[in-house]
């Protein structure tokens, strides 16, 4: 689908028939998704519907789905600070990618209740700037962006267990997982297999495959 396409979900009842947009019956489903970039209106809209499914019932879970290549960390960590702050617990479940922030937040669902598909690749990495400006301006940003930094690196010790060390040494280059490296890193609980579906294994092509000669694993 293209554009600003959206579905069109039709329920009937006895009143007659009803039309959701796909995204307010998942709403509706307690399912949030977070399935673009992450900027300061994304942002907004999630943060809303956090607060809002916890009005509607404090005490059940909100599940949010993960397809996104990151983004803005400010935007971000309203985001992250909001799944803290609600009551339900937020289960987070990553399908496509959680790239960068998006990893952060994936992260930061619910202990137990962190999840990935089979396919789904997750990033984390110390992020950048191409912020330009007078030497003294860019001094001034290059500490907000360290201290940005210092908060990633500390929200993802937090949810992991591991140290801060270990972090800042990790998110020195992009780090990119499978699902299961993710699981074993400590970034989300537990790999989904849809309907019996077997994850791909870490496989590397020998030389002779890549020209045809191998055989197939």
């Amino acid at each position: 689908m293209h554009g600003n396409l959206i579905p069109v979900v039709v329920e009937q009842s006895s009143r007659g028939e009803r039309s959701f947009d796909i995204y307010s019956k998942l709403l509706k489903e307690r399912i949030v998704m977070l399935g673009t970039p992450v900027d300061d209106h994304v942002a907004n809209l999630i943060v809303a519907q956090l607060l809002h499914l916890e009005s509607e019932d404090p005490d059940k879970d909100i599940n949010l789905y993960v397809n996104s290549p990151g983004g803005s960390a400010y935007a971000g960590l309203a985001i992250y600070d909001t799944m803290q702050y609600v009551k339900p617990k937020v289960s987070t479940i990553c399908v496509g990618m959680a790239m960068s922030m998006a990893a952060i937040l994936l992260c930061g669902g619910a202990k137990g209740k962190r999840f990935g598909l089979p396919n789904a690749k997750i990033m984390i990495h110390q992020g950048s700037s191409g912020f330009e400006g007078t030497p003294a301006d860019i001094e001034i940003h290059a500490q907000e962006i360290l201290s940005v930094r210092r908060r990633m690196i500390e929200i993802v010790a937090d949810h992991t267990g591991h140290s801060l060390e270990k972090i800042e040494k990790d998110i020195d280059r992009d780090r990119f997982m499978t699902s299961a490296e993710a699981k074993e890193y400590g970034l989300i609980d537990e790999v989904v297999a849809p309907r019996g579906l077997r994850p791909l294994e870490s496989y590397v092509p020998s030389l002779d495959e890549d020209s045809g000669n191998g055989q197939s694993p």
